[in-house]
């Protein structure tokens, strides 16, 4: 009996800490930087343009497709190209893969766009048109997406 409550009071001292010392701080960091990134170091090709609901979009939407989410999560450490350390760098990271990941499905359908842009994290909506929503915990970081491909002539 004594062993057995020895062993929960020693699982509660390492449990309870690690869950009290938990983060999740949430960021908004330029989106089009990241993509401008993205472009200049080949990372996007570049047949795909971005759009963030609200934006202007130069042309005619002629075709959309079915919406399409990109919950992408990084614990990658390390810097970027651009100087940027710690949280950003990792959530413009994580940002860039939900970005590949929105080309590949936009060019899988022909489409030449992906419109209506928002963050997405936790299925709750963030719109803006110039900033995208990062939650940094202390060993992952995530950002999503949400959006639709389509063709703009």
């Amino acid at each position: 009996m004594k062993k057995g409550l020895l062993a929960l009071s020693a699982i509660v001292a390492f449990v309870v800490p690690a869950t009290t010392q938990a983060r999740d701080t949430q960021h908004f960091y330029d989106f089009h930087l990241v993509v401008e990134e993205a472009l200049a170091d080949g990372a996007l090709d570049g047949t795909v343009k971005f759009y963030l609901m609200g934006e202007k979009i130069p042309g005619k939407v002629t075709q959309t497709f079915p919406e399409a989410v990109s919950d992408r999560k990084t614990g990658k450490k390390g810097t970027t190209g651009a100087g940027k350390d710690g949280d950003q760098a990792r959530c413009d990271w994580a940002l860039r893969a939900a970005l590949l990941s929105f080309q590949d499905n936009a060019k899988k359908n022909g489409a030449n766009a992906v419109i209506d842009l928002v963050s997405y994290y936790k299925e709750v909506e963030y719109q803006d048109v110039s900033k995208y929503e990062c939650h940094a915990g202390k060993f992952m970081v995530g950002a999503a997406l949400k959006g639709k491909a389509a063709i703009v002539r």
